[in-house]
């Protein structure tokens, strides 16, 4: 059986030893498969792509220490998730209350690029991940790949499922899974995420967990 999480994962050569090579480049970084961070048993799992070079593989928690962190850390503050709303370290006192956030690939992959075999490799632990939790968790994806890796870790046909910033998709299971454009440095500075759009899909999933 697989589990959700193995530090110790080395299943991917390229990534492992890309790994390796920043661990010697920068002695400081944590440099391994990073773990999710959260409520155990939350009411919603934010799913993203990868950890960033000089954020998540550096501090060893998702988000935290890069610009991606910033639009989703002060959000999730905003609506009550977390008790800060800057995630700078992992030992910075952050901590999350009916929330968790994971990766779709959970180590560092060159160029932020991860193959689509590393994304099916590492896709057995998010399914282990979903299989743990409650049938009414929402899923939140933050871009194209993370929702595909859900749809593919949930077994269900990418076809019927279509990526859209703010759109619904009811399961079969009986989970709600929302998307929204990655909170990258990128679409944020080029205006294709601004902070009331990301703030819409959080009010929309807001009124789900009340509808629950």
């Amino acid at each position: 059986m697989t589990p959700s999480f193995d530090s110790t994962c080395r299943k991917c050569d390229r990534l492992a030893t890309f790994l390796d090579t920043v661990k010697t480049q920068y002695p400081t970084y944590y440099a391994k498969p990073v773990p999710p961070f959260g409520d155990a048993h939350p009411h919603l799992l934010i799913v993203g792509l990868a950890p960033g070079m000089h954020g998540a593989n550096r501090t060893g928690r998702p988000f935290t220490g890069d610009y991606a962190g910033v639009l989703l850390y002060e959000t999730l503050h905003k609506f009550g998730y977390a008790n800060r709303p800057v995630s700078v370290a992992a030992d910075d006192g952050l901590t999350l209350t009916g929330c968790r956030i994971s990766n779709a690939v959970k180590c560092l992959p060159p160029e932020n690029k991860p193959t689509g075999s590393e994304i099916n490799t590492c896709n057995a632990y998010l399914a282990a991940e979903l299989a743990g939790l409650p049938t009414d968790t929402v899923i939140l994806a933050l871009g194209n790949v993370a929702h595909l890796a859900v749809l593919k870790a949930l077994n269900l046909k990418v076809a019927n499922y279509k990526f859209g910033h703010a759109a619904r998709h009811a399961l079969p299971s009986g989970r709600v899974l929302y998307d929204s454009y990655h909170c990258s440095r990128y679409n944020t500075q080029t205006r294709r995420l601004t902070e009331p759009m990301f703030h819409q899909v959080f009010e929309l999933i807001d009124t789900e967990l009340r509808r629950a």
